[in-house]
């Protein structure tokens, strides 16, 4: 990489942080790539913080890549390795805004494949089974290598002669390809080739909500899945639409481990904006969240209260 591709893809970096993520969720995700945010002051704007903590933290060109790839940002200096982008609002087998976890098996597992897919809901995570998915009058290979491209993580669901199927070994190539998390659930089958290296999850003799707690387990304390599941987790129940949801998700967030100071001030912050999280339920959880942080407790009169929105980089 050149002196200036490094500051054409930083630039673009800033831009693109800048227009998906507050600064509490920029200053996570950079801190996932430990950069050290604690050095500078916000500041105006996010495009120019970002520039200016690259510059400050001397953030190595891998580095930059690597968030350049996580972001999908096409650049001439990195393209060759950028997956292809995917509309994913235009696929119907993603349950909106969940965590896109592609599910890979053997034809004749399918109903169990599917009974797993449906406990992973209750994690917040939606699954692509293909054999469910997919539908007859598509394009069935079209379709795989859509949701393929739009994963962010995949399980390998390791039965007997899974190895045998040509499909199954090219959706791991995929995963491999694009640098996204495996987690093969050993059901027969150890581990192999390319995927031995990675730890399985034994799965023989396990229920699926039993599978789906421990998938979810997993995806939240890797560093290749932990900040998009803690970003996901974090939207969804900030914008349930129900006090079930809410009440379910923030239970769950409740369960995480070492959750970071940045992620739950934010919620704290939020939690007003929507009325249906002052359930006397939800705002009870949500408190016992609150008070492992030292935050102040949320009342619902705080609810009523009328917040001052501050527009980020206004122009004038």
């Amino acid at each position: 990489m050149t002196g200036l591709e490094r500051i054409e893809i930083i630039d673009i970096i800033g831009r693109e942080l800048q227009s998906r993520m507050t600064f509490t969720d920029v200053n996570a995700y950079l801190s996932g790539y430990d950069i050290n945010t604690s050095q500078l002051e916000y500041g105006n704007s996010k495009y120019v913080y970002v520039k200016k903590l690259f510059t400050i933290s001397k953030v190595s060109n891998d580095t930059i890549i690597k968030i350049a790839k996580e972001l999908e940002i096409n650049h001439k200096a990195i393209s060759i390795n950028v997956p292809k982008v995917v509309d994913i609002s235009n696929l119907t087998f993603w349950k909106s805004g969940y965590f896109r976890l592609f599910i890979s098996h053997l034809a004749e597992y399918k109903v169990k494949v599917s009974t797993l897919k449906q406990a992973l809901e209750d994690y917040c995570i939606t699954g692509f089974v293909a054999h469910e998915d997919i539908k007859p009058t598509k394009e069935w290979q079209e379709e795989i290598e859509k949701g393929l491209s739009s994963m962010e993580a995949l399980i390998a669901v390791l039965t007997p002669k899974f190895n045998e199927s040509k499909w199954t070994d090219q959706e791991i190539g995929v995963a491999m390809g694009r640098d996204i998390l495996i987690i093969p659930l050993r059901n027969g089958l150890d581990p192999y080739g390319f995927i031995g290296k990675y730890q399985g999850f034994q799965i023989s003799g396990k229920y699926p909500n039993e599978i789906a707690k421990g998938i979810f387990e997993i995806l939240i304390s890797n560093d290749k899945t932990r900040k998009t599941i803690f970003t996901i987790l974090k939207t969804l129940f900030l914008n349930s639409n129900n006090t079930n949801d809410a009440l379910k998700r923030i239970e769950l967030i409740r369960t995480i481990k070492n959750l970071e100071e940045e992620y739950v001030n934010d919620i704290h912050n939020k939690i007003t904006d929507n009325g249906i999280l002052k359930s006397p339920d939800v705002l009870k959880a949500s408190n016992l969240l609150f008070y492992n942080f030292d935050l102040n407790k949320i009342k619902n009169s705080d609810f009523d209260k009328t917040s001052n929105n501050i527009i980020d980089d206004l122009p004038f």
